[in-house]
């Protein structure tokens, strides 16, 4: 009965015309909460939105989830701090910077206050905000303590003249098919998701805001991962952009298999393929 009563979207105790259970559609990011999680900041943007407007007057995507268009893998971290008020984050987080600004966009002062870098005495931070590589975050360090420009400091940094050596796995796996016909039928190489595999400070040093973490978003800098993929699926683009930052392909290997689209042997053959390829820069 509860159930039922949440779908047919009754008042949830606290003269609100919305469901006691809400879905949220963050930046591609479905979230489920209770509504009271939602409004547990008064005067934040979210208290605004659930507590002094109708939910017809709501962004809503197509399945009728609530839109948000902000960064959907921050709102995580933003939810668990409305549901008890207490900022936790993994040992290693490097995107405080960013969370931050989620939390102002939000208008939650107290998690924007927990996240701002912390002042020593002599006014210089003391707290690194976005350390996504040791490297900078030393060079972040040289610039406070000796009071010279950034551009000088890199300038004269053996670390940061010297680029740093390593591997990149690129890994694909893809599918086409051949009819009858096959000069006048044939569906050619689709590619599902181009994966990245290495150092996570090389692939980010590489690919950018093309690299897509969300599935090993905490992984420390000098750690290695085989979970991140790109958000294009042209092979050849990661490989310009691999070759653009001096590495050069080593090794390739490929395996596939194919099989029909139906028990009818007369049918398309359907090819699917796993490629890796392996690139090194000295």
């Amino acid at each position: 009965m509860a159930l039922q009563g949440v779908a047919r979207g009754l008042s949830n105790g606290n003269n609100s015309t919305f469901s006691e259970i809400i879905e949220l559609n963050v930046g591609g990011q479905v979230y489920v909460t209770r509504h009271r999680t939602l409004i547990a900041v008064p005067d934040s943007l979210l208290w605004t939105m659930f507590s002094q407007k109708a939910p017809q007057d709501l962004p809503r995507d197509s399945k009728g989830r609530y839109f948000l268009d902000r960064d959907g893998f921050l709102f995580r971290y933003i939810l668990d701090y409305l549901r008890d008020l207490t900022l936790v984050l993994p040992d290693y987080f490097p995107e405080k910077c960013r969370l931050q600004r989620e939390a102002d966009f939000f208008q939650l002062r107290e998690l924007s206050k927990l996240l701002a870098p912390k002042m020593s005495k002599d006014n210089s931070i003391s707290e690194d905000i976005c350390p996504s590589d040791p490297e900078e975050a030393a060079l972040q360090c040289a610039v406070g303590g000796s009071g010279a420009s950034p551009a000088a400091i890199h300038a004269r940094s053996p670390s940061s003249e010297s680029r740093k050596s390593g591997y990149i796995t690129i890994g694909y796996r893809g599918s086409y098919t051949i009819g009858r016909d096959i000069q006048s039928d044939a569906k050619f190489r689709r590619v599902a998701r181009i994966t990245v595999c290495g150092k996570t400070s090389l692939a980010k040093e590489v690919f950018g805001d093309t690299l897509n973490e969300s599935r090993d978003p905490d992984r420390p800098p000098e750690r290695y991962t085989s979970r991140y993929y790109l958000k294009f699926n042209f092979l050849e683009q990661a490989f310009d952009r691999l070759t653009e930052v001096g590495f050069h392909m080593v090794a390739c290997s490929s395996t596939g298999t194919c099989a029909y689209a139906s028990n009818d042997p007369t049918e398309d053959k359907i090819w699917t393929s796993y490629t890796e390829y392996v690139f090194c820069r000295d």
